[in-house]
């Protein structure tokens, strides 16, 4: 083992291997990476409102308990997109995930080890190979950018790779930033970039150890593999973000067209209203995500648990229905469920257990929300999620909202 190796291995800064609440890792992480880093997790757009609310409007439901009658054992199993899950909860596609050397991979294997599936960004800075070969229960996310030709050529790469379905992200729109400024991530990580950010790593000495192996600093990765052929270097993410700045945006044609060549598993991400919830029924599409995009896509779009309620009532006996955006306890998975969800999709919630304890954080972050929806059910004396429904609730006047039908 080299000097540099054994640095990182007995590092006095080691992390600890458990930590008791997805806040808890939120902290760690902020501890751990370097200020530009920890920033992107967190980044909303705009005044944060849509953010913000993501996380809050679930403290407005109360919950109903039955106190007699809870029963000895629960079953928390469900099927999404085809896949049988342990839990309702999976985890969602986010871009590059600079916060571990491990990735996506690091988050595959977590996944995997817990029972359930992940959705793989194409803006992952790890191959789709790499990741279905730990995870036989992968979805490809695909956004549309490009020609129709490069866009059915990336999810036939997705198909070939044994990813189980398809999930087309619909709601990203170009912002500036949020109005207490954006973190300014480089184009590439060369030496022009890591002598800027040396401050940062700098002061923050277990972020930069763990980059060490063998003798070998590893750089972070900001480059997106799954936008070319495998085995091709693929685009910076700027690259790749302007190239879908210039693509003109997909129609719903474009949309069941994909769906047609895909032929399997089909998921519209980024439904918030009532008519598009239907279209995404219409175009033979098997599960939507109702998404906000976790406050990074337009301002002021109401939380995802708002707007929930009104479209599963519409479409769930239809299609799949997945809650998106600020699910930060197992408490906040099942008031999504009583509320028509199939399941959930973990975004930062995830990313932070990834940063403070790579695939051990993303293992607790999963746990923590098991846990917790397993000891609500039990409080609310239901045996099987599949029981869940609003009588479950409090719901106050005014929360839900409803737009678009």
């Amino acid at each position: 083992m080299s000097r540099l190796s054994a640095l990182a291995e007995h590092n006095p800064w080691r992390r600890n291997p458990w930590f008791e609440t997805v806040h808890e890792a939120q902290n760690r992480a902020r501890k751990r990476l370097p200020r530009t880093v920890y920033s992107s997790l967190v980044a909303g757009t705009q005044g944060g409102v849509t953010v913000t609310d993501n996380t809050e409007a679930f403290e407005e439901l109360g919950f109903a308990p039955h106190v007699v009658g809870a029963k000895a054992e629960r079953n928390l199993t469900t099927k999404v997109m085809g896949q049988e899950l342990s839990f309702p909860v999976m985890i969602s596609p986010t871009g590059v995930q600079a916060v571990d050397p491990d990735g996506e991979v690091a988050v595959a294997r977590a996944a995997a080890a817990r029972g359930t599936a992940m959705g793989l960004s194409s803006f992952a800075s790890k191959p789709v190979e790499e990741v279905t070969e730990v995870n036989g229960r992968i979805f490809f996310q695909i956004y549309w950018l490009g020609s129709r030709d490069d866009i059915l050529a990336r999810a036939r790469r997705a198909k070939e790779a044994g990813c189980q379905g398809l999930i087309v992200t619909t709601d990203w729109v170009f912002n500036i930033g949020r109005d207490w400024g954006s973190p300014e991530i480089p184009e590439k990580v060369d030496l022009k970039a890591l002598a800027r950010l040396a401050p940062e790593i700098a002061a923050r000495p277990r972020y930069a150890l763990d980059w060490i192996r063998d003798g070998r600093i590893i750089v972070p990765d900001l480059t997106a593999p799954n936008l070319v052929d495998r085995g091709e270097t693929g685009p910076t993410f700027f690259g790749a973000y302007y190239q879908w700045m210039n693509t003109p945006p997909p129609t719903w044609e474009d949309l069941e067209w994909l769906r047609e060549q895909w032929g399997g598993e089909f998921m519209v991400k980024g439904i918030t209203r009532l008519d598009d919830a239907k279209r995404a029924v219409d175009i033979g599409a098997t599960a939507i995500s109702v998404s906000n995009h976790g406050g990074n896509n337009l301002d002021g779009t109401p939380a995802t648990i708002r707007v929930l309620g009104p479209i599963a009532d519409a479409v769930g006996g239809d299609v799949d229905v997945l809650l998106d955006g600020g699910i930060r306890r197992g408490a906040d998975v099942v008031k999504a469920l009583a509320l028509g969800a199939k399941a959930v999709m973990i975004g930062r919630a995830y990313l932070f257990g990834l940063a403070a304890n790579g695939q051990a954080g993303v293992e607790n972050v999963l746990d923590l929300l098991r846990m917790g929806v397993d000891s609500t059910m039990m409080g609310l004396g239901r045996a099987d999620v599949a029981e869940l429904s609003r009588d479950d609730l409090i719901i106050p006047e005014g929360f839900e909202r409803s737009f678009g039908g």
